[in-house]
């Protein structure tokens, strides 16, 4: 779980640094929705883990190696959670697996308004 959480933190600052050095406003208003509402989902993700659960251990910081643009970083991402959310959390536990779906959707409305309305 707590790569999970890395995951989105990374992402968090991905969008942010992309959201100050575009010249669209488009972009700029896309990454700043995302990045404001990823870490809610982050947060909301951790504390229902933790209530059901246990505390996390610390959060590692997940150092980026991916692509430098910002769609292609996101596709990853996105890959890789869905290759990983039922090894974090069961998939029979569907509060959960419901608030990593609403990061999901996150992902998904920014890349939706990254490529169709920039």
């Amino acid at each position: 779980m707590e790569d999970l959480i890395s995951l989105l933190f990374l992402a968090r600052d991905l969008a942010h640094r992309e959201h100050l050095h575009t010249k669209s406003f488009a972009v700029h208003m896309a990454l700043n929705s995302f990045y404001e509402q990823i870490i809610e989902d982050a947060d909301a993700i951790s504390e229902a883990y933790q209530g059901l659960y246990k505390l996390m251990p610390p959060i590692p910081i997940m150092g980026f190696k991916g692509p430098s643009n910002i769609i292609k970083a996101f596709e990853d991402q996105l890959k890789w959670i869905d290759n990983n959310r039922y090894k974090v959390c069961d998939k029979d536990d569907t509060a959960i697996q419901n608030l990593i779906d609403g990061a999901i959707e996150t992902y998904a409305s920014t890349l939706y308004k990254l490529k169709n309305l920039s």
